[in-house]
């Protein structure tokens, strides 16, 4: 009888709350949404995730807010989000570096991109160029490797700090490339580009946003994109995959993250609200603008996407001895 009564009142229990979680997320967002960004206010990744989060708040219903989390190249904002609660309120815009990159070279990165959260929709896929001073004794790739092959160790490279995804692709170039040369840390891709610059190091691999301009002035070289195809603003410059080095695509991932376990119904609604807003004349002119190409998927495209991403910069990190406290 006390059995009977056990199971009696878990099945009212069960009816109880399951109804009421059905009309939260039905109702889903009943409150105002914030999405934390790994960035100060003013730069390319806060004026993508501020129009993001404008144009999906009409069709959500409600306010969304931007919470910078600036620091640490972009952990401290994930680990502020995977610890939020996973009901949908709190998102992340993340990209490369920190779904990817961080954990791959971090010793505790404080937070775990597969298990702590859940891909919502991705935004964007950029590139970056490898570029030299246009007096280095190369006009292609295979020149490049000529020399590079003829002088050992000789040849320095910038990249903006150790653990930097610009640090990690300069590694996977002298995997793949079987070549040899000096990594140089930078406080930045700026930094490193006005190195090239200056002839201070003789290449790097950076954001078509800070190369693109100085590549049209004939300042600076382009030799290759990182890309697995040639990019409309560069029409003549070729992929490295063209250009002899088969394996070697990287390019670099934005979207948009929620703390996990979510509830599935609350990330196929934002998902469709952020597709949509990423199918505007005006975000995709932005994205462009910012040397980038929209991006627009299922949750389970991009999370196939991460954990390809996560595995491969994992490998070229290990292969390469590179770690950060």
């Amino acid at each position: 009888m006390m059995t009977l009564r056990k199971l009696a009142l878990a099945s009212i229990i069960a009816a109880s709350v399951v109804p009421g979680e059905s009309h939260a997320q039905a109702n889903y967002p009943e409150r105002v949404v914030r999405m934390i960004v790994p960035a100060p206010a003013g730069g390319q990744t806060d004026v993508m995730a501020r129009l993001i989060a404008q144009k999906i708040q009409q069709p959500l219903g409600q306010s969304v807010i931007i919470d910078n989390r600036p620091g640490a190249g972009g952990a401290l904002a994930a680990r502020a989000a995977a610890s939020a609660e996973p009901d949908g309120y709190t998102l992340f815009y993340g990209n490369t570096s920190t779904l990817a990159v961080i954990p791959a070279v971090a010793k505790n990165p404080g937070y775990d991109p597969v298990r702590n959260f859940d891909p919502v929709a991705s935004v964007s896929e950029s590139y970056t160029i490898l570029v030299v001073h246009p007096a280095f004794p190369a006009q292609s790739i295979r020149d490049f490797l000529s020399y590079a092959r003829a002088h050992p160790g000789k040849l320095n490279y910038a990249h903006a700090g150790a653990g930097n995804v610009t640090h990690l692709i300069g590694e996977m170039f002298r995997s793949l490339a079987g070549i040899d040369f000096v990594a140089v840390p930078h406080k930045g891709g700026n930094e490193s580009v006005q190195s090239v610059l200056a002839q201070q190091v003789d290449f790097a691999f950076e954001s078509p946003v800070i190369l693109l301009s100085l590549i049209r002035e004939g300042k600076l070289r382009a030799l290759a994109v990182t890309s697995a195809k040639r990019q409309p603003e560069i029409p003549d410059v070729p992929s490295m995959v063209e250009s002899g080095i088969t394996d070697f695509v990287a390019t670099l991932l934005t979207g948009i993250v929620t703390p996990a376990p979510a509830p599935s119904a609350i990330i196929t609604k934002l998902n469709a609200v952020i597709n949509q807003s990423l199918r505007g004349a005006d975000m995709n002119d932005l994205v462009v603008k910012f040397g980038s190409q929209v991006r627009v998927g299922t949750p389970a495209a991009f999370a196939s996407f991460l954990a390809g991403e996560t595995q491969k910069w994992r490998k070229i990190a290990q292969q390469a001895g590179v770690s950060v406290d």
